[in-house]
């Protein structure tokens, strides 16, 4: 009988360990821009629609820098990819400093661009770098893994953001001093961590992830190593469906603190520390998921998550109170496999074509661009109504993981 696949290999411990926590990180940073939106309503007195645009600045990022990311992963290798990440993460958050000393939305803007095309240049470095620590046939399980670190990471940011900007607000009205001194803090922390990586030894043959199974199963396992990129059906789908889950995901996150002021009479620093919840309830999600991969395939559990999603907006459209509220909460149940597996399931036997494959999964992202300046026009009347809008979303996952096996055998 074959013998069961590891998670990963002894000699890839440190490894993993330290690759993990940039999953962290940039989760920190993510759901700091959603405690940012409100914020910025507040303190610069934009409407709901506008401060949408700190979404466009973040998940543009990743349209820009995609591409890029990969042809600079592909040439210098995992390592000098994931510096330059924390290098752009570093230069963002520093860049605050004069934003909030000009108290000028679009320098925020700017800042939070150049911030979000490092963690954009992490992503693209990260996933693939964390599937290829191990045996193919565990990659999804690894990918899911780590994408739980970046669920803490999502935890903690709107808990930070509530503590010191959410809470500062309360008795500084008119004060962007807190934004300023918390993102010398993250620059700081993030400088020492790029600094500390230099000295972390990273095997050279990584840099081609479908070599690294010890027994070649990766090579094996790709049926037509000759296929181009944009042949791979369910890659090309995979594309499609990333951007809409992030752009879901986008829109949810934007407004919650929104739904559970208007909706819940919520404090934002309280409405904030209910959406740090429905992160942590995201990242159980992912470990719930990683556990149950191991007796439902990958793409039909994604099924199943995205059928439930499509009943949890409903609920939140409705304003049942609490109900809702806690439909609110369960969407990030229900989401936090979808990233990760979406990803996965695109790279899946793409061999020398994987990091390039990878760049264009995390163009994807940009959907979260798009939505949030979209659902705001609506949420502007009504945020509960808003949140329709993402089942179009959800259908399109919904299509590509009940379709995965037909497109994989596709040609």
């Amino acid at each position: 009988m074959e013998a069961k696949p590891r998670f990963t290999e002894k000699r890839f411990y440190i490894i993993i360990a330290f690759v993990t926590s940039l999953f962290l990180l940039w989760g920190v940073a993510m759901t700091m821009g959603d405690v940012l939106n409100k914020h910025f309503q507040n303190v610069l007195h934009i409407s709901k629609s506008r401060s949408g645009l700190v979404q466009l600045s973040i998940f543009g990022a990743y349209g820009v820098m995609g591409i890029p990311a990969g042809l600079f992963m592909k040439r210098f290798g995992y390592k000098r990819g994931v510096q330059l990440g924390l290098f752009l993460y570093a230069c963002g958050a520093f860049l605050f400093v004069p934003a909030s000393n000009a108290e000028s939305f679009t320098f925020f803007r700017v800042a939070l661009f150049i911030l979000a095309c490092g963690l954009a240049t992490l992503e693209a470095v990260a996933h693939p770098f964390v599937a290829s620590l191990g045996d193919q046939r565990t990659s999804d399980q690894r990918i899911n893994f780590a994408q739980a670190f970046n669920g803490i990471g999502g935890v903690i940011g709107p808990l930070i953001g509530s503590y010191f900007i959410l809470r500062a607000e309360a008795g500084h009205t008119n004060d962007l001093v807190a934004v300023k001194h918390l993102y010398i803090v993250i620059g700081a922390v993030i400088t020492v961590i790029g600094l500390v990586f230099s000295f972390v030894k990273v095997p050279k043959d990584l840099t081609d992830p479908h070599v690294v199974a010890p027994d070649a199963m990766a090579v094996a396992e790709t049926p037509h190593p000759t296929k181009k990129l944009f042949q791979n059906k369910h890659f090309v789908f995979a594309v499609v469906a990333q951007l809409f889950n992030v752009a879901a995901q986008g829109g949810t996150w934007a407004y919650f603190i929104n739904y559970g002021h208007e909706k819940m009479h919520l404090t934002d620093a309280v409405a904030a520390n209910y959406f740090a919840f429905s992160i942590f309830m995201m990242m159980i999600g992912r470990f719930i998921g990683t556990f149950l991969m191991r007796y439902i395939s990958p793409n039909k559990l994604l099924a199943i998550f995205a059928a439930c999603n499509i009943v949890m907006c409903i609920i939140v459209s409705q304003a049942f109170g609490w109900v809702s509220f806690g439909a609110l909460i369960m969407i990030n149940f229900f989401f936090s496999i979808m990233f990760p597996t979406i990803f996965s399931l695109g790279l899946k036997d793409l061999g020398r074509n994987t990091q390039q494959g990878a760049s264009f999964i995390v163009m994807g992202v940009v959907g979260g661009a798009l939505f949030p300046p979209l659902m705001g026009l609506i949420a502007n009347k009504n945020v509960a109504t808003s949140y329709l809008l993402p089942i179009i979303c959800y259908l399109v996952i919904f299509a590509f993981a009940s379709g995965y096996n037909k497109l994989k055998k596709a040609l």
